[in-house]
């Protein structure tokens, strides 16, 4: 009887130790830098005890370029702009369609939903959903450089050597669109597009002079206009918002053709290892009080109904300044990419770069 007590214990014990040593399903995160606050992650491991989180922080050639390496393999959840989906997907066949069951989408805002479903549908099958969206646009210390108002104003000879922008297609598009032409339109005509990337280039190569330095990340653009070596550049609305907190005068100012818009979405890896880990790491991050702590970190704004109202306040205030209703009904949403116009930016934008230095 004794013996039967003590093995009986010994079988408890291991089984406990198995389970308190029970290794965790870990969901692996491709994600903008900002958009894994270490807040939101603890919290987030703090009710799934069961699942870890790994960040891989990327931007959308990166994601692209990592997932087509792999065959879609290496990462649970991506986070692409809506406009990087749908070529990509036919093209490298990088994700696998979303259960849209497993998903709050009551809580998103509809016409942010259905614009993505609309741009990412495959077959009838739905391969994104919205998380966070903002824009594109330009920077300016109002105090220094009154008269920014457009693209084009990035090289007024005025502002000689006190300007920035980032050698992006975002560049590529802003100053076309000042230029008078309409980039989304020509998408369906690769020629008469790669004519018009060749007017930028020459326009963006005879703005050199006005460039004190090309940016690549939001510390060294804010570093810039914080110490008053530039005074305008070309921005994301975030980094702007941040700057506004810090410095009134700095402000985010929507081109009068437009600030462009986008939207960060949530998509699965075609050869994802965590897919249930993926849907609660969406819903978690969408609800009202994590919202907040979100929009804190990357500046944007989510998908989520009465997302405005969730800003952090510096963060609305600097929303309120950059922003009217006529802003926001000029905006220009990115248009979906065709197969090939992203080779023709990378060439023309390392043309750029070979003639700048940039």
């Amino acid at each position: 009887m004794r013996t039967k007590t003590t093995i009986a214990s010994l079988l408890a014990a291991t089984m406990l130790v198995a389970a308190g040593t029970a290794q965790a399903e870990t969901l692996r995160l491709l994600t903008w830098g900002s958009y894994a606050p270490e807040e939101l992650v603890q919290k987030f491991e703090e009710e799934y005890p069961d699942i870890d989180v790994e960040v891989t922080f990327s931007n959308n050639e990166e994601m692209i370029a990592k997932l087509r390496a792999t065959g879609g393999a290496g990462f649970d959840l991506a986070q692409p702009s809506h406009d990087r989906i749908y070529a990509a997907q036919l093209e490298y066949d990088i994700y696998k369609p979303l259960d849209l069951s497993k998903i709050d989408t009551d809580a998103m805002q509809p016409s942010l939903l259905d614009g993505v479903k609309a741009n990412t549908t495959i077959d009838g099958e739905v391969y994104a959903v919205p998380h966070q969206w903002g824009t594109s646009g330009l920077m300016a210390d109002v105090t220094k450089a009154p008269d920014v108002k457009g693209w084009g104003d990035l090289c007024d000879p005025a502002y000689k050597g006190k300007t920035s922008m980032r050698l992006r297609r975002t560049i590529l598009l802003g100053m076309a669109f000042s230029m008078g032409e309409d980039p989304f339109a020509t998408y369906s005509d690769l020629d008469k597009y790669q004519q018009l990337l060749d007017k930028v280039a020459d326009k963006l190569i005879e703005c050199k002079d006005n460039i004190k330095a090309y940016w690549k990340g939001g510390d060294d653009l804010s570093a810039m206009m914080l110490s008053g070596e530039i005074v305008a550049s070309e921005t994301w609305d975030s980094t702007a918002y941040k700057l506004f907190d810090q410095n009134k005068n700095i402000v985010f100012i929507p081109p009068e053709t437009g600030a462009l818009a986008w939207i960060d979405t949530f998509a699965i890896p075609r050869k994802g290892e965590a897919d249930d880990a993926a849907y609660k790491w969406i819903n978690f991050v969408l609800r009202p009080e994590n919202v907040t702590i979100m929009s804190a970190s990357t500046g944007a704004i989510a998908s989520i109904k009465g997302a405005k109202e969730l800003l952090p306040e510096d963060k609305k205030a600097a929303v309120n300044a950059a922003f009217t209703d006529a802003d926001i009904d000029n905006l220009k949403f990115f248009a979906n990419i065709p197969p090939g116009v992203e080779d023709m930016e990378g060439k023309t934008l390392e043309k750029i770069k070979a003639a700048t230095g940039g």
